[in-house]
């Protein structure tokens, strides 16, 4: 039988009668990286600690010692002057242990009527909360940046693309808007998230609560939740909420993604719809014209990152039986990196695209090419009583021959137009022009200018 004792730094080795593996013992820990949630930790200790002082558990000479030294370590803390211990595995027992060094046996009695179940589930989702909170700010201020280029080229003529081809005329204000609007629903789901995150799981202990006459609701309010959690299984092995975190973020990603193709494409030469800032590209180390549109590449790169962790967290929850199990410890990582990787993505963004020049003439130039305006006159031929499915029979033909010819609708004279149909008259020019096309489409949701401006400040006064 072995005679060795367990590490002394542990605060939970009185059952066992040999030391953890040194290899375990690193490979256990979490505290190089829960280490950011110290703030958190600390915030939810002070607030358990005056709920015990509340109910009578701990005297208010005791939760006033345990306050000051808890303020202590934090300021340690920020000062960068706090030592952290592998071998006290994680934030939680490493903040206790310096508070029991600073304060005595008085620092023992905190962890009364917790565990470092609910105190890690509390932990968590006090950091989430105020992490979404930085998340959506960036992701307003994205959608201002966007609101202003919008605003300023309401009525800049481009392309509509469907399957990479053009499709019909829009404005480059109007293509902005549906970034807006990805985001907007971005935006939502983070906030429908955060709210129903917002419960407080301290009080639930290890997985069936405790003997102690704890307050719950008094944590609860104190930490700024809405409500404490309803069952005490549940609290401690729930990450329903980091799930759902990653997956409003993946989302995000997803759009940005979709977002950078475009500007990659725009900026190319094939293209040259757009002009990114000289600060948000890079050259070539051995062709001296290269112009690298490297953020919108990155951005595009790491969303791999963020839709891995939300697949990984997937994982580590499927098939978890009740409650909380050591698998858990992995969900820290995915969740924070997914943040990290958010908002550079997020502020990198609302850096660069208000930033944005246009080329006006490239873009007028790719929209009179690829007849983007065949389908007003197919609503032309409409309006002038030709069933559309007709209608979309002459002016399949008349593209035809433009395509044989090499020349766009517009370019047809009158007498040229009528061979394919004769109800086509000369006020038939009004409508096969870019600007009579998007002015025309002068309803909610359309690509005329004046309803892009409208939108515009809809937009802006639900930004407030």
């Amino acid at each position: 039988m072995s005679t060795q004792k367990p590490n002394n730094d542990a605060l939970w080795g009185g059952r066992f009668s040999e030391a953890t593996d040194a290899f375990v013992q690193e490979f256990t820990a979490s505290v190089q990286f829960d280490q950011r949630m110290a703030g958190e930790d600390i915030r939810g200790s002070r607030a358990h600690a005056r709920m015990l002082g509340v109910q009578g558990v701990l005297t208010a000479d005791e939760v006033n010692q345990i306050d000051e030294g808890l303020q202590q370590i934090e300021a340690e803390i920020q000062a960068g002057e706090f030592e952290w211990s592998i071998a006290r595995e994680d934030v939680h027992m490493n903040i206790e242990a310096r508070l029991t060094d600073l304060i005595g046996d008085v620092g023992k009695k905190l962890h009364t009527g917790r565990s470092r179940n609910d105190q890690v589930a509390t932990d968590i989702r006090l950091w989430l909360r105020s992490q979404i909170d930085a998340v959506k700010s960036q992701i307003q201020r994205l959608q201002s940046g966007i609101l202003t280029l919008a605003d300023e080229h309401a009525d800049l003529i481009m392309p509509g693309f469907t399957h990479l081809q053009t499709a019909q005329p829009v404005t480059f204000g109007h293509h902005l808007l549906a970034w807006y609007e990805m985001l907007d629903r971005d935006y939502q789901r983070f906030d429908d998230a955060q709210s129903r995150m917002n419960r407080c799981p301290l009080g639930a202990a290890a997985l069936a609560g405790t003997t102690f006459p704890i307050d719950r609701h008094f944590t609860a309010r104190e930490l700024g939740f809405d409500a404490p959690t309803r069952n005490s299984l549940d609290s401690v092995s729930d990450r329903d909420f980091a799930m759902e975190f990653l997956s409003a973020a993946s989302i995000t990603s997803i759009h940005l993604t979709r977002m950078s193709e475009e500007l990659i494409i725009w900026a190319s030469a094939q293209f040259n719809f757009i002009d990114l800032p000289d600060r948000f590209c890079t050259g070539s180390s051995i062709m001296p014209q290269k112009k690298n549109p490297d953020v919108p590449e990155l951005v595009r790169g790491k969303s791999g990152r963020v839709v891995g962790h939300l697949m990984s967290l997937l994982m580590l929850m499927k098939s978890q039986p009740l409650a909380y199990n050591k698998d858990n410890q992995e969900d820290k990582e995915p969740l924070f990196d997914t943040v990290d990787t958010l908002m550079g993505c997020l502020m990198s963004f609302a850096d660069m695209v208000p930033a944005i020049v246009p080329n006006a003439d490239a873009m007028r130039e790719a929209t009179l090419k690829g007849f983007a305006t065949a389908t007003d006159l197919a609503d032309y031929l409409v309006r002038k009583g030709l069933p559309f499915r007709d209608a979309h029979d002459v002016v399949g033909a008349a593209v035809g021959a433009g395509v044989a010819n090499g020349r766009d609708l517009a370019e047809f004279s009158l007498a040229e137009l009528q061979a394919f149909d004769a109800r086509i008259e000369a006020d038939v020019f009004d409508v096969l022009t870019l600007e009579g096309s998007v002015n025309a489409r002068d309803h909610f949701g359309g690509t005329a200018p004046n309803q892009v401006r409208r939108q515009v400040a809809e937009a802006r006064a639900r930004l407030g």
